[in-house]
């Protein structure tokens, strides 16, 4: 009997919202996408289907018995590095990629511990370092040609900001994102060229039986770390600690804090704008995490 593959309505709901006509056709291919691709890497299903936004991730065994899984995914511009970084990194500080396939977009990865989450932890601040030290090593490596870069959606950035603090009623807020947006133009013109990872939160890291700790899921550029900082100043939030944690990040990564203070504004930034362009409020916490970097609170 042929597999089913069902997708979870979850996954189909969140491409819907985000990518409209291309995330419905995206949903009516998976089910065939990875019958052909169960076929064409010796694959057998093990489990039962896991998601994100943006990915239908199938646990399997390779025809040796091999744990590992299946990841289809929609091809964009932040997907569409995953592979190239993965390959630089070759499972070291990340998941391995055994197989890719350019076309779809389509990777087999080595299967990690889902239920060994970082997330899980119960020391926040262990956590911190934990992220730290991965963006330590991953970032170590230069970004190779052809990566989306950090400086041009810096620059975009800073074009979309004078309109979008048309929208921020509160001059408290606007004032916050201002800043932001000139703390940026100082360091525009000097973006980085580092292997970034771009969304390192405590989902994203997982435990194996090789490492205790490996990131996946990158959503790569070139730039410069402090670009990195934010997740790990946004999970499990708390104000009181966001001086500590920016603080051991920087000294983990041998970050100038000047420097990092300004990319994480341009994270914040970014968050904001995103919400701003889709017609939702700003997040207070979010905001809070720039006066607490500020000292203004």
């Amino acid at each position: 009997m042929p597999t089913v593959i069902h997708v979870p309505e979850e996954l189909a709901a969140a491409q819907e919202k985000f990518n409209g006509e291309a995330g419905r056709a995206f949903v009516a291919r998976l089910p065939g996408l990875a019958t052909a691709f169960l076929d064409r890497w010796h694959l057998h299903l093990t489990g039962a289907p896991m998601h994100g936004v943006s990915a239908l991730v199938l646990p399997v065994d390779r025809a040796d018995g091999t744990p590992a899984v299946l990841k289809l995914q929609i091809l964009d511009g932040e997907t569409e590095g995953e592979p190239v970084a993965l390959r630089i990194w070759d499972g070291d500080g990340a998941v391995r990629l055994l197989e890719h396939d350019a076309a779809t977009g389509t990777m087999l990865l080595e299967r990690l511990d889902p239920s060994r989450m970082l997330s899980r932890l119960p020391d926040a601040h262990e956590a911190v370092l934990v992220i730290a030290r991965l963006l330590a090593h991953l970032t170590a490596t230069p970004a190779p040609a052809g990566m989306r870069r950090l400086g041009d959606i810096a620059r975009t950035l800073l074009e979309r900001t004078p309109r979008a603090l048309d929208r921020v009623p509160d001059p408290a807020a606007r004032r916050v994102l201002a800043d932001c947006a000139a703390a940026v133009r100082e360091v525009v013109d000097e973006p980085g060229d580092r292997l970034l990872h771009w969304d390192l939160h405590e989902e994203n890291v997982l435990a194996a039986e090789r490492a205790d700790w490996l990131a996946i899921d990158p959503k790569p550029l070139a730039g410069d770390p402090g670009f990195e900082l934010w997740p790990a100043l946004y999970n499990r939030f708390d104000a009181d600690d966001v001086h500590w944690r920016f603080d051991a990040m920087t000294d983990v990564l041998g970050l100038d804090r000047e420097r990092a203070r300004a990319w994480t504004y341009g994270r914040l930034l970014q968050n904001c704008l995103w919400d701003l362009e889709d017609g939702r409020p700003l997040e207070d916490r979010q905001l809070e995490i720039a006066r607490r970097l500020d000292g203004r609170t």
